[in-house]
């Protein structure tokens, strides 16, 4: 599974001039040129497939009838606060879960997780790359790997055992959302587990990942959402999360053609690179787009942040923006 590594300066020019405010840029495969620049892009066209009938409840490893979320009941917000890392397993690149053992990852998160609360109860966080984007096509032609199923199993039982969420995190390539979700259909009937959408990585056919920006539209966001509605709905399961990040305004087009869906909490995480004053700024410039019925989320960047930034951001900091965050992802 390769690393992946933040563009050149050169991209993040070009990401300051696409958005209008100091955020950085996509993350990319090791595999990408060096020193490549995305390039600007159109908006991708939605091409994702029709919704597939209604999901029916899983014949092995059936999820139990009115199950609750990880740590109790069925409705995510206002109780809790989502906090956790994001990663693959031994590859550092990719975030901090990726590095040592889960259990050593899930008792830091459980730690560090205290002074994000804000007065509400802690929902630990697995955000693990389970669709990693690549430079190279591949067999299908799509520029992007799955992970095996051994490793979210391996990952699913981790969360069991923490009482944590998991999310299942998709870098598409050429792949439609919705293909790549609905490839997951059997760990979504699971009431811990959920999706992060990663439309900068989202590209359009004759598009290379890491040399063209990634966009998606509100319309495929929605696609996703019903679907998930339809798997919550066939297998009696609390509230699911569907977070898309989002790195500057024009990643998301036409964002209110995200409808709300029963049983579906849309978060739209912001994860612009830079000092806390960066941040901030990429954060209220993406939330002016927001639907007021999408959950705010905020990203941190342990060495990408302090490298550009001189420092990590605080939680009085993130806590003390309107709205506030109720996703807190550290990668």
């Amino acid at each position: 599974m390769p690393s992946r590594y933040r563009f050149t300066v050169l991209a993040l020019a070009l990401v300051a001039a696409l958005s209008g405010c100091s955020s950085a840029n996509p993350s990319a495969p090791a595999s990408t040129p060096a020193g490549s620049a995305p390039s600007s892009a159109q908006p991708s066209a939605s091409t994702a497939a029709s919704i597939s009938p209604t999901p029916s409840p899983s014949t092995s490893s059936q999820p139990p009838a009115a199950s609750e979320l990880p740590r109790g009941g069925r409705e995510v917000f206002p109780t809790y606060r989502l906090f956790g890392y994001s990663g693959y397993p031994g590859a550092p690149g990719q975030g901090r879960l990726g590095i040592g053992s889960l259990d050593a990852r899930m008792t830091e998160i459980e730690k560090r997780g205290k002074s994000w609360t804000g007065g509400r109860k802690l929902l630990p966080v697995m955000e693990l790359i389970a669709v990693t984007v690549h430079a190279s096509p591949g067999k299908d032609g799509m520029y992007r790997t799955r992970a095996p199923e051994a490793v979210i199993k391996r990952w699913h039982d981790a969360a069991v055992k923490h009482k944590a969420m998991l999310l299942l995190n998709i870098q598409p390539g050429r792949a439609d959302f919705i293909d790549e979700v609905k490839h997951f259909e059997k760990w979504l009937k699971y009431p811990d587990v959920g999706v992060a959408l990663d439309p900068e990585w989202a590209v359009n056919k004759g598009q290379i990942p890491g040399r063209s920006f990634g966009s998606t539209t509100g319309a495929e966001l929605d696609q996703v959402s019903r679907y998930l509605s339809q798997v919550v709905e066939a297998n009696n399961l609390p509230e699911k999360v569907m977070l898309f990040h989002q790195l500057h305004v024009t990643i998301v087009k036409s964002p209110k053609a995200l409808k709300q869906h029963p049983g579906v909490v849309p978060i739209n995480s912001v994860d612009g690179i830079g000092s806390p004053a960066q941040k901030i700024a990429t954060y209220k410039g993406v939330m002016k787009t927001r639907p007021s019925y999408v959950h705010a989320g905020f990203k941190i960047f342990f060495k990408e942040d302090v490298a550009t930034g001189k420092r990590l951001i605080t939680a009085k900091d993130v806590l003390s923006l309107k709205p506030q965050p109720e996703y807190i992802l550290f990668e």
